[in-house]
């Protein structure tokens, strides 16, 4: 069954929200480095661009994490999604009065990932809140189709032709998207969480999520793996839409092509995804995922060919499905609930620190040097990091068992 009823009434409210507020942000996927790539052409700002919208995580997941832990998550989801509606309405004001500025882009997009920061690391304390140990991958499996279907697969290409209308289209779309999710979230009733009854310091709190993730094996690999790929990856993809014109000679609908050919592979990872739990380990789809990961940016600093990037980009699409939805179950199995905010911003630290240093090198050796040379950094790095970090692998299997994801 698509969406089996076991899952429950308030976690199918929360799933719509979510795959709402995804439609948003793919369009503005596409839509947010196309504008700034139409006010500069210099490699360091687009890739600066992609900084500031990965820096806030690094800056604030841990706070985060000690927020969605300590009030109610649907009140900090409403306040992040009222602030980006604001922010996005100030960007969409001076887009359409002729007031845009690459300065003003590099700001929005800042606080963008500052309200989202708080948004994303609550919305993903949700599902294990609503849904059985035993049916977390099958839920996650489901949040992540909603992720890549409209996020990747719809959304870019929405964006991109938004984009061609009008340059303040796709943002007053996102507008009343997030509006819209915010209602469909509105309508879940979520359980209390369990909370200390004394109201500790922040530190002590921050400690506590940071002692457990450092100290639980599994936990702590995941960690250390998507830092260092996400050095590599943010490196590389921070500069793909000069990468897409310069190399690939696509335009703006030829670039929100690229998140669609992502997406029709994490289709396919989703069609597979129960077959995959049922002849292999979560620690082993973690292993493969990571070759695979290492060969897409071999192969697309060789190629300038678009219709073999976008073949690429279909293999890349199916890993990144497999790859977040056995991660994000990985984690929820294994941490207690009242600890889930804090160790998925230990986790945002690993994810979006990674992305940041990538990001800030992928600028300067685009500028530098050539639009391939961040995928060779990015396909030499992730190779040397696989051979060191693969015994370390194991510590995955230990808290694996039989996954259902039908």
């Amino acid at each position: 069954m698509a969406l089996p009823a076991r899952l429950g009434r308030d976690f199918r409210w929360v799933l719509s929200s979510s795959w709402v507020s995804n439609l948003g942000d793919g369009i503005v996927l596409a839509a947010g480095p196309l504008l700034v790539a139409s006010l500069t052409d210099d490699a360091r700002l687009v890739a600066l661009g992609a900084t500031l919208q990965w820096l806030p995580p690094l800056l604030f997941s841990l706070l985060a994490g000690v927020i969605s832990d300590r009030f109610d998550r649907w009140r900090v989801m409403l306040a992040g999604n009222l602030l980006r509606i604001v922010v996005l309405g100030v960007l969409t004001t001076a887009v359409l009065t002729g007031h845009v500025s690459i300065a003003i882009v590099l700001a929005v997009l800042f606080l963008l990932g500052c309200a989202e920061v708080f948004v994303d690391n609550t919305s993903s304390t949700l599902v294990p809140m609503l849904v059985a140990r035993k049916d977390l991958a099958v839920a996650n499996a489901r949040v992540m189709t909603g992720f890549v279907t409209v996020n990747q697969l719809a959304g870019p290409p929405i964006g991109a032709a938004l984009f061609a209308l009008g340059h303040a289209w796709p943002f007053a779309t996102q507008i009343l998207l997030v509006a819209a999710a915010l209602l469909l979230l509105s309508r879940a009733v979520l359980p209390p969480v369990e909370r200390v009854g004394e109201r500790r310091h922040v530190r002590h709190d921050l400690a506590e999520g940071l002692r457990w993730a450092i100290t639980h094996p599994a936990v702590r690999t995941l960690v250390l793996t998507i830092f260092i790929f996400n050095i590599t990856f943010g490196a590389a993809w921070s500069v793909l839409v000069l990468y897409a014109q310069r190399q690939l000679g696509l335009d703006e609908i030829g670039f929100g092509l690229i998140a669609t050919m992502g997406a029709i592979g994490g289709l396919l990872g989703t069609g597979c995804y129960g077959w995959l739990t049922r002849r292999f380990t979560l620690g082993d789809l973690m292993r493969i995922g990571l070759i695979i990961e290492t060969l897409t940016h071999i192969s697309l600093a060789l190629t300038r060919v678009a219709w073999v990037a976008m073949a690429i980009f279909v293999v890349f699409g199916a890993h990144a499905f497999v790859w977040g939805t056995t991660s994000a179950t990985i984690r929820q199995r294994v941490v207690p609930i009242n600890l889930q905010g804090r160790v998925n911003g230990v986790n945002s630290v690993g994810v979006f620190g990674g992305l940041v240093l990538g990001s800030t090198l992928g600028g300067f050796l685009a500028e530098r040097y050539t639009v391939a040379a961040p995928f060779w950094f990015a396909g030499i790095g992730s190779a040397v990091f696989v051979v060191l970090i693969w015994r370390q692998l194991r510590h995955l299997d230990h808290d694996d068992d039989p996954a259902e994801a039908t």
